[in-house]
């Protein structure tokens, strides 16, 4: 199946690049132009991410012009299902050196932030701290919340904010990644939290998207502004 899906991918990206010698020789006034650079330049993104970075764009546009031209393809169907596998392969040994190093840089990070003064551990490895001290209620596991919240990479990239979207979110406790599920119930409302959630109490050897890589220990800045309440809501919504 993976193979299937990378040849689909790259028909997709030929289609944009097949007649085309270089950039300078492609014009994007129209929309569907512009619709077709789009196609090529998101497939290029997914197949980069996926390790698929050292596709030559000239012998993928020589493939569709060989087919559209329905020309004699230059390669047996068995050098291609063989060729398909080999860049397969490559691709899954590259993620999993990424991945490899990324956990070991998350274990390493958790070790030297944990010795930090303000730092708490607990036992399931979450450490937190508390930037912002109240004492308002805490919520259960089965409570909704309103919080905002800023989550970072270690590196300090971040990949998602509601504070820089400008709307805090309401979220229920159980239905997120196991350390949020942790720090929320260790917060009163009106505090805020910088929680450092290992990989196995975030995503793990799963990315959710591009933008957090398998492995990668989670840093976020978390305010929690309330707990909802079920009967006003109900109330409200009669």
């Amino acid at each position: 199946m993976k193979q299937h899906r990378l040849a689909a991918a790259v028909a997709l990206v030929s289609l944009v690049l097949a007649g085309c010698d270089s950039q300078t020789s492609v014009e994007l006034k129209t929309p569907a132009q512009k619709a077709s650079y789009g196609i090529g330049l998101n497939m290029g993104k997914s197949l980069a991410q996926e390790g698929m970075d050292d596709l030559d764009s000239k012998a993928v546009a020589q493939g569709i012009e060989d087919a559209i031209g329905k020309k004699e393809q230059k390669l047996k169907d068995d050098e291609l299902v063989e060729a398909f596998a080999a860049l397969q392969k490559r691709a899954e040994e590259r993620m999993a050196k990424m991945s490899e190093e990324s956990a070991a840089a998350g274990k390493k990070f958790l070790e030297e932030n944990g010795k930090k003064a303000g730092v708490t551990t607990t036992a399931s490895g979450l450490q937190y701290e508390v930037v912002q001290k109240a004492d308002g209620p805490q919520p259960k596991p089965t409570d909704v919340v309103t919080v905002h919240y800023t989550g970072k990479l270690t590196n300090g990239t971040v990949f998602d904010s509601s504070v820089e979207r400008g709307s805090p979110i309401d979220l229920p406790v159980s239905g997120v990644i196991p350390g949020w599920v942790e720090g929320l119930q260790l917060m009163h409302v009106g505090e805020k939290y910088k929680l450092y959630i290992p990989a196995d109490l975030a995503y793990g050897a799963q990315s959710p998207s591009p933008a957090i890589p398998a492995n990668s220990v989670l840093v976020f800045d978390l305010e929690l502004l309330a707990i909802k309440d079920p009967a006003k809501e109900d109330a409200e919504a009669k």
